[in-house]
């Protein structure tokens, strides 16, 4: 798995963080295009490495996956130690940084965390005028009314 993210760090992601467990893997990615891209490269290189080294005839891994978008740098810590932590809360080890399989080679806040395709355009959730529209359409419907009267 380890030569995989590996492999894959610098053209599909930016490689951050990576703890493998025994049944799951938590990474930290700056992907290239987008997450799903990004994480059919890793399972989808692991699949096939796997099938042809190791002879696995089974399924490996679940579909789906669990994604969080990193907000801003406190967000960024509380994930890398989140990572770092994992193994010694699994019981795998008492110090992380003897765990074999653990990688913190980008530990550094990325300044831009929103992908470059969007610069400096605002992307901000506009609020909806929804109340606004259906007061103005209230009041239209009810002058209506008084006048009809």
């Amino acid at each position: 798995m380890r030569d995989v993210l590996g492999h894959y760090d610098g053209t599909g992601y930016t490689l951050h963080a990576y703890v493998i467990m025994p049944d799951h893997l938590h990474l930290l990615i700056t992907p290239s295009e987008s997450v799903e891209k990004s994480v059919q490269l890793f399972k989808g290189g692991f699949s096939f490495r796997a099938k042809r080294e190791l002879e696995w005839k089974g399924e490996i891994w679940q579909s789906g996956f669990t994604d969080h978008r990193i907000r801003d740098e406190e967000d960024w810590k509380r994930h890398l130690e989140y990572i770092r932590t994992n193994p010694i809360e699994a019981r795998l080890t008492e110090d992380s940084i003897p765990y074999e399989f653990i990688g913190l080679p980008s530990i550094e806040f990325p300044r831009r965390l929103k992908p470059e395709s969007i610069g400096d355009r605002d992307v901000r959730a506009k609020a909806r005028t929804l109340q606004t529209k259906n007061s103005t359409l209230l009041e239209s419907q009810l002058e209506n009314h008084a006048t009809q009267k």
